[in-house]
């Protein structure tokens, strides 16, 4: 039986709940068959069994990472989708990826970073993330330090909190003046004081 079948689409569903439940099976047992005929659908006709195809995908992804893997350049491909939900659930899978192999997402920062240019805010959120992922790998983070500033630096006044909350976490001692530095920097552009205050308790940790 195609696993199709077992999509949220194929039995008119609107929620997500099939979906999860069938990328835990696959987790379960492992089926490549299985993950091979969702990647094969993500070029489907019907653009809910692409979304649904996506949603299984990163799904398992999340779950054991691995196991999608040798697929990384088809949702290298799907970046530069128009499929809005495409793009952005490339970008997840991409982002489960990123610490099974580093080097091969580094290699693509590229085509993730033009992405993230012109792509939704969750696209932009898992783009944050594999510069996060990859700084924090003492290989990559000399570069791709400079890249996560880049992304702070012209990243939304809303998300920003956030995202430098999430940062944090991978910043050091070598990097941790230019950090600051974009912390000043943006403070000056938020007026939203329970914003600041995130802002500036991120600045208080970093110089105690």
């Amino acid at each position: 039986m195609s696993i199709l079948n077992r999509l949220a689409s194929a039995s008119g569903r609107r929620d997500e709940v099939p979906n999860r439940e069938l990328a835990r099976e696959i987790v379960s047992n492992g089926s490549k068959r299985a993950i091979g005929e969702l990647v094969e659908n993500l070029n489907n006709g019907n653009k809910a069994v692409q979304n649904d195809c996506i949603k299984v995908l990163y799904e398992v992804g999340e779950l054991k990472p691995i196991l999608i893997v040798p697929y990384t350049s088809n949702f290298l491909a799907l970046l530069a989708q128009k499929n809005n939900r495409l793009q952005w659930g490339g970008m997840i899978a991409l982002n489960c990826i990123v610490k099974e192999r580093p080097g091969l997402i580094y290699a693509n920062l590229p085509k993730i970073l033009e992405a993230a240019d012109t792509g939704s805010v969750i696209t932009k959120d898992h783009t944050l993330n594999i510069l996060m992922a990859l700084t924090a790998i003492p290989k990559y983070g000399g570069s791709t330090f400079e890249l996560l500033r880049e992304q702070l630096l012209k990243s939304s006044v809303n998300q920003f909190p956030m995202y430098a909350e999430r940062s944090a976490a991978v910043i050091t001692e070598k990097n941790k003046k230019a950090f600051l530095e974009v912390l000043d920097l943006r403070l000056e552009t938020i007026e939203k004081e329970s914003a600041r205050k995130r802002i500036e308790k991120i600045q208080r940790k970093l110089t105690k």
